[in-house]
């Protein structure tokens, strides 16, 4: 079997170890936004709202800015387990893409009659968060710079060729790197953000507006109780006439939804500061995110202070479809993509990594989220971004709102918003087709992209497993 270039020209195990001596797991982002954060109360006794929201992430956050954008009387009171954005908010590399869908493949598969309209509605979407920020003043180190998508493999090389393709020198000319052997660069589909101050000034936003904040308030039951539905959290309870879901990765509070998404942990590493030297090394001075075209992926961006956050390729899943802060160690993990970085950027060895973190990825059998209304009409919910949430989850906020409102859109018109996925199997079914996907996968990276029969059987049927 062929090597990739990631096993062709693997760096020293020495080099790699001292790149990685030093780094500590938990995510940058919320290391460098401590300062700034503030806490909220958890919720107390008995309290009522007309719109509850289940979950302090983008999704949450979003449906209680826009909730409260389109009828500011509406009392929202927001629920959060832990801390707002600790969880998938907190965590992933801050690509805020246009796609609502996983990407023009996955949604031509699937949508092909809608396309037109989900792009449109995707690039709005887009438009409006960049609007947003511009109103509230949102510090989250925005950046529109687009993305980077590179070949790093010959087959790979001649799936690329058409409109907009730049050729070795070109594409090195962006950011310098041995195993790009060519690009597009998609300029408008994708903005940079800060994960962990776009959180926080979501956050701050929704209280101004007078959205109620509750930290340290996992809810634990869900009870319908004529026109209203009752929330229970340890220490309290909140009566609301509407309830929105946006507890990601988590297991839903709806349990006919339980395995319409498993938990598929994706792992990061983040650098410390390049030096100036160490920068123009690289150029990179259009600042694109970066992705390359395996199956088995690896997306990096630079930071505002110029450090490179590294991640993908492995997309783990656990028996039994937990969610455990005990999976966000992963050593393997963590030394396969500084493997790979310095093959990335060997002009780099020696500089060395200030943080390494892992995280669930709320993934669906359709790559993209799905939309659910349950007890008659009462309670939304969405799930299932399988890693492209940073964007996606204002777009899935309005049509949450719109379902709990009774609303007739041309977001609910949608055919994408209107179907429901299969679930996934039930255990042992589940971890084995996942095991067995990952497989074919890697044999597909090593076989010139070519899909096996699981995987064309996979693609015929409309099911997958993805990060």
């Amino acid at each position: 079997m062929p090597q990739i270039v990631f096993e062709r020209e693997a760096p020293p195990q020495e080099l790699i170890d001292a790149a990685l001596a030093g780094s500590v797991n938990r995510p940058f982002w919320g290391d460098d936004v401590a300062h700034l954060r503030r806490s909220f109360p958890p919720l107390q006794g008995k309290a009522s709202a007309d719109l509850a929201i289940v979950g302090g992430g983008f999704l949450g956050l979003w449906s209680a800015i826009l909730a409260k954008e389109r009828n500011p009387s509406r009392s929202v009171t927001l629920l959060e387990g832990r801390q707002v954005g600790w969880a998938a908010s907190g965590r992933n590399g801050g690509f805020c893409e246009a796609s609502i869908t996983h990407g023009e493949e996955n949604g031509q598969q699937r949508w092909p009659e809608e396309m037109a309209e989900l792009d449109a509605q995707g690039l709005q979407n887009l438009d409006e968060i960049e609007a947003t920020i511009r109103r509230y003043g949102i510090d989250c180190d925005f950046e529109r710079t687009g993305v980077l998508v590179v070949a790093v493999e010959p087959y790979q090389d001649e799936q690329l060729r058409g409109e907009g393709y730049m050729d070795a020198a070109q594409i090195r000319a962006e950011l310098n790197s041995p195993t790009f052997l060519s690009g597009i660069w998609e300029k408008d589909s994708t903005a940079m953000i800060h994960p962990g101050k776009l959180v926080l000034e979501l956050a701050r936003v929704a209280v101004e507006l007078g959205v109620q904040i509750h930290e340290q308030s996992a809810v634990t039951a869900l009870h319908s109780r004529g026109s209203r539905v009752r929330l229970a959290t340890e220490l309290g309870e909140l009566d609301a006439a509407r309830v929105v879901l946006a507890t990601n990765a988590f297991p839903s509070l709806l349990k006919r939804y339980r395995w319409h998404t498993i938990p598929v942990y994706d792992y990061v590493l983040m650098t410390e500061p390049l030096t100036a030297q160490q920068l123009a090394s690289i150029g990179w001075h259009n600042r694109q995110g970066i992705a390359d075209m395996a199956n088995q992926f690896h997306y990096y961006r630079i930071t505002r202070d110029n450090r490179i956050l590294f991640g993908g390729y492995d997309a783990v899943y656990n028996f039994g479809g937990k969610v455990d802060d005990v999976y966000d160690e992963r050593p393997a993990s963590f030394t396969r993509l500084a493997s790979h970085f310095f093959t990335t950027f060997p002009q780099l060895a020696g500089l060395r990594f200030s943080h390494r973190w892992g995280g669930a990825i709320d993934t669906s059998t359709r790559f993209c989220a799905f939309f659910a209304l349950a007890r008659g009409g009462k309670v939304a919910y969405a799930a299932g971004f399988t890693g492209l949430g940073v964007g996606a989850t204002r777009f899935a906020a309005n049509v949450l709102l719109d379902k709990i409102e009774g609303l007739d859109t041309p977001r609910t018109r949608l055919r994408m918003v209107r179907e429901i996925p299969p679930p996934f199997p039930p255990e042992p079914l589940t971890y084995v087709a996942v095991q067995a996907t990952r497989w074919s996968l890697n044999q597909a990276d090593h076989n010139h992209g070519k899909r096996n029969l699981m995987l064309r059987t996979m693609d015929a049927l409309g099911l997958g497993f993805d990060s």
